[in-house]
């Protein structure tokens, strides 16, 4: 069991009682007829995204005659996760407050925290990319398109991202959509149960810990914290018992389409599936009308002279006895009818790709995408989606950046901030490019300042933090590239000291050769290897040897 705090039974403070069920099929009975909906778009689309209750890997699912809602499903989760989570670019920034940044190192050092928190922002995109979170998240996206939940878990002590589909949960929100409860429902073998499970169990000693046991996790909401605890044939889990703070529940139940008052969201496909039916109709009676047509009978008359057998048994250019009008060709003379149902299943596959986004001029296959793709695609979604984009950023990628960060500060991978200075930043629409944003901002900035000559620039900009904020821009890590201030300082001080050497050496060269003695140029030519404290030393020889 993942928790953030562990709590007795005599401390917990749990006021729901009963089974835990009990409570999920009370439940249940509300998130039914969200469910059937789901399937019926499911059973169109992706008839094995949400099975029927009761399927199995033996179960023979509904093929459906056309692929466009198969198709039109992928293409769009394709594109919702390249636009919530762009690859090799976090979607997300760390903002600090200006108050606490001058408070705590100043406003000229805003650089080298930009540079941190893009840091930060890496790693949390690291632990993305190395946790392979984007399998769950792509799944998820389907569920939402289709069905229009998905339920997310993510540990907040590492370990695989887990998706739940509704029909493995239920959930119950208040009138703004705060989430007052969550029920999960497993069902485990009982030779893979953990072992603090297995003392929970009532196994009579005729039967075997073979057969299935169903977990509940139940989560709930109280004014100040999510409380969690399990439930196995209705014996409630001392160790599973923890709390949450309220904004880091690992917990992230998604929503596509969000109507008030209602637990539970309304999938894409929903809107659209008046036009997925009658395309599968159409399609149906197409490819059963075309197989009928293409059946030919030959039609002999019964008192006719031509034999049957003749005219079976003959091969092609024989000459037999008969008569031609004996002969007659039956096939179904429907062309203008499939011309009609083709034309009707364009206009409808037509209106189809444009809802699902398969009509995109922007569509290139590469490992890296631009700025710019990324920018149409978040820009795309917007306005075909009716703003669904940017109800994901807050109900998906805000909960997750929160737990990513939750994550590295558990590992120590996380500086210490005060509280609340730190704050994550999803910005969303054709704005969703993270820091890839302030690269533009500050190539236009130094646009500007290009009329005032390169003088004026050298002399009133901090080329340094420029530099660092440039890096932070373009996601690099700027650590051992760039010259730290003590390697400039070293690097001044030693510079300074060959200059005040060759200075002096320059001098020495200039006044011995006009008067010094042999034996003094002999001393001359021996300094080019002396530190300052020699050469000083030599200087002074050198001066009461020089004629009075």
């Amino acid at each position: 069991m993942d928790t953030v705090q562990a709590v007795s039974m005599s401390d917990r403070g749990i006021t729901e009682g009963g089974f835990v069920s009990s409570q999920y099929n009370n439940l249940a009975t509300v998130r039914d007829a969200f469910l059937k909906r789901a399937r019926e778009a499911s059973r169109i689309t992706i008839p094995t995204l949400i099975p029927e209750s009761g399927a199995t890997y033996n179960t023979e699912y509904h093929t459906p005659y056309q692929s466009i809602g198969a198709r039109g499903v992928n293409n769009l989760a394709s594109k919702m996760l390249m636009a919530l989570l762009p690859p090799n670019s976090p979607f997300f920034r760390l903002t600090i407050d200006d108050f606490d940044l001058a408070n705590l190192i100043g406003e000229d050092q805003r650089g080298a925290v930009e540079e941190g928190l893009a840091r930060i922002e890496r790693a949390a995109l690291a632990e993305i990319e190395s946790e392979a979170m984007r399998v769950p998240i792509f799944e998820a996206l389907k569920h939402l398109i289709v069905g229009g939940n998905a339920l997310l878990h993510l540990p907040t002590k590492g370990g695989m991202m887990r998706i739940f589909h509704l029909n493995s949960y239920v959930t119950r929100r208040d009138p703004s959509g705060n989430i007052l409860k969550i029920i999960v429902k497993e069902n485990l073998n009982g030779k893979t149960l953990p072992e603090e499970l297995q003392k929970y169990i009532n196994v009579p000693d005729s039967e075997t810990p073979a057969k299935n046991y169903e977990l509940y996790t139940c989560i709930h909401r109280t004014p100040k914290r999510y409380e969690i605890y399990q439930e196995i044939q209705g014996n409630r889990i001392e160790e599973s018992y923890g709390q949450y703070p309220l904004d880091q529940l690992p917990w992230i139940p998604l929503r596509f389409n969000r109507i008030d008052n209602e637990d539970y969201g309304r999938g894409f496909v929903e809107e659209y599936i008046g036009d997925l039916k009658s395309v599968e109709a159409l399609s149906q009676a197409v490819v059963e009308g075309s197989a009928a047509a293409a059946k030919v009978l030959f039609l002999v008359k019964p008192n006719g002279t031509t034999k049957l057998r003749t005219l079976a048994d003959s091969p092609n250019g024989a000459i037999v006895q008969g008569d031609a009008n004996d002969v007659s060709t039956l096939q179904l003379q429907k062309s203008t009818d499939f011309r009609v149902a083709n034309e009707m299943l364009q206009y409808l596959t037509n209106r189809l790709q444009i809802a699902f986004l398969m009509n995109s001029s922007v569509e290139r296959q590469a490992e890296r995408v631009t700025a710019e793709e990324i920018r149409y695609k978040a820009q795309e979604l917007e306005m075909a989606l009716g703003g669904v984009y940017s109800v994901l950023s807050q109900e998906l990628q805000v909960p997750l950046v929160k737990q990513l960060l939750n994550r590295l500060t558990k590992q120590g991978k996380m500086p210490k901030f005060p509280k609340n200075s730190v704050k994550p930043e999803i910005v969303t629409g054709i704005e969703a490019l993270g820091r890839g944003q302030d690269l533009n901002k500050l190539n236009t900035f130094l646009q500007y300042l290009q009329p005032l000559g390169q003088d004026v620039i050298a002399r009133e900009m901090n080329v340094g933090d420029y530099i660092d904020r440039l890096g932070a821009s373009l996601g690099i890590d700027t650590g051992g590239l760039i010259k730290s201030p003590e390697q400039k300082a070293m690097e001044q001080q030693q510079a300074e000291q060959q200059r005040q050497q060759m200075m002096q050496q320059e001098m020495m060269k200039n006044v011995v050769e006009g008067s010094a003695p042999a034996v003094t140029k002999e001393m001359v030519a021996g300094m080019g290897n002396m530190d300052p404290e020699q050469l000083q030393e030599s200087m002074q020889q050198m001066q009461q040897q020089m004629p009075q």
